[in-house]
């Protein structure tokens, strides 16, 4: 009957479910943990939903302001008329859906794309100072344009930002294969490739000008300052889906660029195939960021400034830091884009002229907060 009993209790005491309520003291976590496991994922949402929120605020204000302005009532009745099938042919649909709608939707991806881009690139190279432009990408981009440009009468304006990509793609791919040595790719070298290439794209650039007429001068001359004008469907078709699904594609590496901010040794003994990943960072953020230089321009800043400051309100987990990046990406650009239109308008400045202002000082500021604290 003893033993019995014994027996009895130590299968109570083994049972899975009463040894994982009453652990011992030693492996009790400490009910704050979960508590503030809790209001972490709370504050997370609350800053999703603070930019959701700020993003739509942000493009119902680029639609209302400009040259002609239009109250909120106005918009709204403009979309329930378009949701209803009822066509409003005035001048006033035409700037809300032709003009402001889709440079609108330009940036937010635009943008978006950058500052993913830019994620990528710091995970990468474990440097919070490379920026999509840091490795070609925006060089081998804009030598693409201006051949285009050159070859203006060959070719329609419409195949201008497939000049754009393809030189993007050419300078990426040309830096991939110098810094890749015996299978594995060298960070160092890649990056160090990406910088000449950029001397390189510049100097051939100012060689292209020299020769061209002076129209062609000024065209190149303001593409290379970025600009979200002149955007219409064929762009968007283009650039919208190649940036979300690169950004979809980047948030299934979130948890490689986790493992690498503890060194590439570190990654290896966490599993993960760090050759093949590596590749495909690379590859995606150029990808990204050639794809929305080759529809805007080169547009300064987003890249770096962006996730610098994300990082400030989710850390340097990737899986947050990815969509949330992409979010403000979205409304930096589109804010400075309104601005770029509305500051000294009927005259427009270039996107890129606002970015680099405000990147400018919004990182002087960042620096010098952070080495004060």
């Amino acid at each position: 009957m003893n033993i019995q009993r014994s027996t009895l209790n130590f299968q109570r005491s083994t049972t899975p479910g009463k040894e994982h309520r009453q652990p011992a003291n030693g492996n009790r976590l400490p009910s704050s943990v979960f508590r503030q496991l809790s209001k972490s994922k709370q504050r997370t949402i609350v800053i999703f939903m603070i930019l959701i929120a700020a993003l739509v605020l942000v493009s119902i204000g680029s639609l209302q302001v400009g040259t002609v302005s239009f109250s909120f009532a106005r918009i709204l009745r403009m979309f329930f008329d378009s949701l209803f099938g009822k066509t409003d042919s005035s001048i006033d649909a035409t700037i809300v859906f032709r003009l402001r709608l889709p440079r609108i939707i330009l940036g937010i991806v635009v943008g978006g794309g950058l500052a993913v881009s830019g994620v990528l690139f710091q995970g990468l190279f474990r440097n919070p100072l490379v920026e999509p432009y840091t490795l070609g990408v925006s060089g081998g981009a804009a030598l693409g344009v201006s051949l285009g440009f050159l070859l203006g009468g060959a070719f329609p304006q419409a195949l201008l930002p497939l000049f754009g990509f393809a030189g993007a793609w050419l300078a990426v791919s040309f830096a991939y294969t110098i810094a890749r040595r015996r299978r594995f790719l060298k960070i160092p070298y890649l990056l160090l490739v990406g910088v000449m290439i950029s001397f390189i794209c510049s100097a051939l650039i100012m060689l292209l000008l020299s020769v061209v007429n002076l129209s062609t001068f000024r065209a190149v001359i303001y593409w290379t300052m970025g600009s979200l004008a002149g955007c219409d469907i064929t762009l968007i078709r283009f650039a919208v889906p190649v940036i979300l699904l690169g950004t979809a594609a980047s948030l299934g590496l979130a948890w490689t660029l986790n493992a690498l901010a503890l060194g590439e040794e570190g990654a290896h003994h966490l599993g993960i195939r760090l050759e093949r990943d590596k590749k495909w960072i690379f590859f995606l953020g150029a990808l990204l960021a050639g794809t929305a230089v080759s529809v805007a321009g080169i547009i300064g800043f987003v890249g770096l400034i962006v996730p610098h400051t994300v990082r400030l309100l989710f850390g340097n987990d990737h899986r947050s830091l990815i969509p949330a990046s992409f979010l403000a990406g979205g409304i930096f650009l589109v804010l400075c884009d309104t601005l770029a239109r509305t500051v000294l308008a009927p005259m427009e400045l270039p996107v890129g002229v606002v970015t680099g202002i405000l990147g400018g000082g919004i990182f002087i500021y960042l620096l010098s907060r952070k080495s004060s604290g």
